[in-house]
Parts: C-alpha cells; structure tokens; sequence
C-alpha cells in the first residue's frame, strides 16, 4: 500500500532515502519498499515520521493536497480505540459492515475497537474509503498548529 505522499514529503525535506534509512535505523530498500507500495509502513514508523518532521497524516495518505501542521503525538491505542467506535457509530454503521469493507473479520475489527490490537496502516487508508469527511489525524486526537 502506498503512503501516496511520503516520497514527495521526503522530497521536499530534501531528504535521501538513505537519511530516512539511517532516520529508521532500517536498510535503504525498506524504503524503497514504502515508497514504491510494496512493503507498509509499519503505523508506529508512520507517527514517528510524521511527529519529526511536523507531518499531517491525512497529507501523508493523501487525503488533504497540502500539508498542514499539527502538535506531535503520542500513539495512545486507548483513545484511538474510542473514536473509532465514535465514529462508527455516529455513521450508524455496524462493525460487521466496517470489517467487510476493510475485507477482514468482524472479530478481528472489534479488537481495534477495544485496544487489544493497533489497526493496521492499510486499515487506516481504507476507513478513508467508508467515511467522508474522514481525518486521520483527528482519529488519533492530534491537535493542529494555529498558524
């Protein structure tokens, strides 16, 4: 799955992939691998870079065209599991409807809902596709820089 703006961001830092490697402390065709679609980007990888770079996540993924600034964070699974129950329910949406479209068990969803498990990075691109306005970065509480 490919982060359709991480290569441009790390473009406009003026950033090597080898940098991003070394920033990683991973080998330069992992990189490779995330900017070209095949390889993920683990999630934690993604806020890492997000949070140093000072990054919005619906830029990274493609959401929003031009990136905006936000606070760095702090993965808390806890509150990601709350909002998306939140927003699942406020679309009036069953988790059985949610897994299917993400094309995964309803029981293996529920467990993003409860902070048993991290969704995936891939996940998270989907939910883009079953909820409109979506943002990511409100998903995980970021608060944004007023400029």
């Amino acid at each position: 799955m490919i982060i359709k703006n991480f290569r441009e961001s790390r473009e406009d830092l003026d950033l090597t992939q080898k940098e991003i490697a070394n920033f990683f402390e991973l080998n330069n065709s992992t990189i490779s691998g995330w900017e070209t679609g095949k390889d993920t980007i683990p999630l934690e990888k993604l806020i890492k870079y997000a949070n140093e770079f000072n990054l919005s996540l619906d830029y990274l993924f493609g959401i929003i065209s031009r990136n905006e600034k936000y606070y760095p964070f702090e993965l808390d699974i806890e509150l990601l599991a709350k909002n998306l129950t939140e927003l699942r329910l406020k679309n009036n949406l069953t988790q059985a409807y949610v897994a299917k479209k993400l094309n995964t068990a309803q029981s293996a969803y529920s467990h993003y809902e409860t902070a048993n498990n991290l969704i995936p990075t891939s996940f998270l691109y989907g939910l883009t596709k079953i909820y409109e306005p979506f943002s990511i970065d409100e998903l995980f509480g970021r608060k944004k820089i007023k400029e």
